[in-house]
Order: structure tokens, then sequence, then C-alpha cells
């Protein structure tokens, strides 16, 4: 009887989760090719394409705190419809209309409407699950955030080959509009008694946060494992066009991350269980420089190898699409070691009470890796793997010979933080025992 009743929940529950695999299919769509968009239709260079991508990622992970306040106080039903209107025109605009202009004011409509989702959603989760039910709802949630991702990227490969990039855009629109009639009909409001916190309580918890030496540190260090995983959007998909050819598929080698993290984060976490959590995260730190060297290393393979490698007679493929995705497969591991554990070593240093408030703001790491992981992009892929519409024919030819340096300087970032994080471990760790009785 637990078991059957453990998997009834709310029509509000079901509804808010379909339309979340909606959101994510359309989201996912468009980041995978938003720095290519905005440089190939809309026209910025690769510095400009890559501040812009980088600063509209942040703010959909530094708003959704301040955007679920205001979503608790005028009812997630209103709040909901309201986002998916925001989606649904932005995403159109963005296809409809190109132009430096307008694509700006668009991505900041996206941004706001996106952020009020990730709040929404969560919320609706959280408030139509109990004790018995939550650890089940959540994982449906999981479930649903991750098939929406990978859908995404898959459809988004045979958009851009057969309509172009501006296709995208509207398949993300027409995502977004099925989910805003969803809502429209089905999802009904959540009762919400007069819960949650105002925009002045969340900044204050904001404040707290980043005034909290421990979790601050924190913060800055994990960024330094963010911005390598930020490569998959900021860097790999003009890498990868650029030096392997258009007929390559940057967004079905950047699934290749939420299908190994959804196999083995389960397993990972089962067996680092009982080992600390900052232990558990480092291990996953120390993951990183080896992902972005396994990238830079293609041409050590190609040296042997040749520029197409059969794999096992089904296929062949280029040895940057090989590297890349044996790097993007550590990439995927080191997040099962990093990220689950983080989440919960940030909730314990919460006030008690407010760890929901805290961990709205456990990811200003990914505020801060999208601005700094988008921008280092920029300039490095200027400087080893320019766009070939910049360059004349006899640059062409020696242009992309260094292009896999961009990795090493990722790979300093990643060892530099991971070596930060053990530091913190052993600063905190005497910390702790001079302060415990």
């Amino acid at each position: 009887m637990t078991e059957t009743r453990s998997w009834k929940f709310p029509q509000a529950f079901w509804t808010a989760n379909i339309v979340e695999l909606f959101e994510r299919a359309a989201y996912y769509a468009v980041f995978i090719a938003i720095t290519l968009y905005l440089s190939r239709v809309v026209g910025f260079d690769d510095i400009d394409a890559a501040w812009i991508g980088g600063f509209f990622s942040a703010g959909l992970y530094f708003l959704p705190p301040f955007t679920g306040a205001l979503a608790d106080k005028i009812g997630f039903r209103k709040a909901v419809i309201l986002a998916f209107s925001l989606l649904s025109i932005g995403y159109f605009s963005l296809g409809f209309m190109p132009f430096k202009i307008v694509v700006l004011p668009t991505l900041v409509v996206l941004m706001f409407g996106g952020s009020f989702i990730k709040s929404i959603i969560t919320g609706t989760v959280a408030k139509t699950t109990d004790k018995k039910t939550r650890a089940r709802g959540y994982s449906i949630f999981y479930a649903m955030v991750n098939v929406g991702a990978f859908l995404g990227k898959t459809f988004a490969y045979p958009l851009r080959i057969e309509w172009g990039l501006v296709s995208i855009n509207y398949y993300a629109a027409t995502m977004a509009f099925i989910a805003l009639i969803v809502v429209t009909i089905w999802y009904k409001n959540v009762d919400i008694h007069g819960e949650g916190k105002s925009l002045a309580e969340v900044w204050a918890g904001f404040i707290r946060v980043v005034t909290n030496l421990r979790l601050i540190l924190l913060i800055v260090i994990v960024t330094g494992f963010w911005i390598i995983q930020h490569q998959l959007y900021a860097t790999m998909p003009k890498y990868v066009l650029r030096t392997v050819g258009e007929h390559a598929s940057p967004e079905w080698i950047a699934n290749v991350n939420p299908f190994v993290v959804m196999t083995t984060v389960v397993f990972i976490t089962t067996i680092m269980r009982k080992v600390r959590a900052v232990s558990s995260m480092s291990v996953g730190m120390f993951l990183m420089p080896l992902s972005a060297l396994l990238m830079a290393s293609s041409g050590i393979l190609e040296s042997f190898a040749g520029k197409s490698i059969s794999i096992f007679g089904i296929f062949e493929a280029h040895p940057v699409t090989i590297m890349m995705i044996a790097g993007i497969v550590v990439q995927g591991l080191a997040e099962c070691f990093i990220s689950p554990r983080f989440l919960e070593y940030f909730s314990l240093q919460a006030p008690k009470g407010e760890e929901g408030l805290y961990l709205g703001f456990s990811h200003l790491h990914s505020f801060l890796s999208s601005i700094l992981g988008f921008g280092i992009s920029g300039y490095l892929l200027t400087a080893y793997c320019p766009d070939p519409l910049t360059l004349t024919p006899e640059q062409m030819l020696t242009a992309y010979d260094h292009a896999y340096y961009i990795w090493y300087y990722f790979a300093a970032i990643g060892l530099t933080a991971a070596i930060a994080l053990l530091i913190y471990r052993r600063m905190f760790d005497n910390r702790d025992k001079l302060t415990t009785p």
C-alpha cells in the first residue's frame, strides 16, 4: 500500500514535471547553439558572443531565488503562465528578429522567464510532496530535467543541418508554447498559505551567504570545476565545427554528459556515501584537469590513427570527436563525485530553518563560472581557433594547428581549483577540530 501511495501525486505535480521536460528541451536546444547563433546569424564576434552567452547563463542561476519570492507572492499559477508566455515570446523573437539591438533585450526576457521556471517547478515539487513521497518526487523531477536536456540537444543537430540555426529558436518557441497551453489548462494553483520569503529576506540571505567565509571560499573553488564544465556550451561547439567540419555534431557530443551522469550518479554517490563530502568532491576536482587534457590529445591520436577512426566497424569518427567524448565522459564522472556532495555540504552550513534559502544560492558557482568560463572561451577561441570567416585562404592552412592549446588553459584552471580544495579541506578540518568540544 505504501509503495502504491508513494506514486500518487497531485495534478499540479505531474503538470509541472511534464512542462519541465518541454522547457528543458527548449532551453538546451538553444543553449548548445547560443554562441554559434550569436556569431553566425546575429553577427557578434567570438569574444562578444561569449560574454553575452555567459551573462545570459549567469542570470539564469542568479535570479531564481528572487523570482521565486515573486512567484510565492502572486501565486504559482500566475507565475508559471507568465514564465511560459515570456519564454514563448522570447524564443520566437530570437529567431524572427536576429538583430543586435533586439537580441540583447530578448535574452533578458528569456532570462527572467527561465528563472521563474527554475523556482516554480522545484517549488511545486516541494509543496506537492511529503516526507514519504519527496525522494521519489525529486527523482521524477531530476529525470524530467535530464530527458528534456537530452532531447533538446538531440533535436538541435538535425534542425541546424536541415533548416539552419534560426530554426532552433522556432523549435524552442513551439516547446514553450505547448507548455503554456498545458499549464493554462491543467496547472492548478498550489496552496502556499502565505509561505515564502520576501525580496528583502532573500536579499538578506544572499548577503549572509556571500559574507560567510567558509561558503564563499568553497563557491569560488568549485567555480573552477564549472568553468570547465561550461565549455560544453562555450567552446566545444565552435571548436568541433572548426576543427572537424560542419557535418560534426557538437549537439550529440554534449549529450554524453547527461547520459554518463544519469547512469552513474546513484552508483558513485552510494559507494562514496561514507566518505566525507569534501573528500568526495576532491576526487571529482582532480578528474577535471584530466578531462581537459584528454580533450587536448586529439593530435596524439591522429598522429598514429589518422583523421578517420573506425569504431567497431559501425561508424567512423574524427580524433577530435573521440577525444572530446573521452573528456566529457570523465567530466560526467567528476560531476557525480562533486554535485550531490556539494549540495549536501552547503546545506549543512546553513542556519537551522534557512536550508532552503541558502540552497537557493548554492548555484552561485554557476553564476561565476558562466561569466568567467564563457568570457575566457571567447578570447581563447579568437587566439587559437578563430572564426574561419575572419581568415584568408593562406591563414586557414595553419589556423587550427594549435587549437588544442585551449584545453591546456582549462586543465590549469581545473588543477588549481583541485589543489585549492585540498588546502580548503586542511584549513577547515583543523578549525573544526579546534572548535569541537
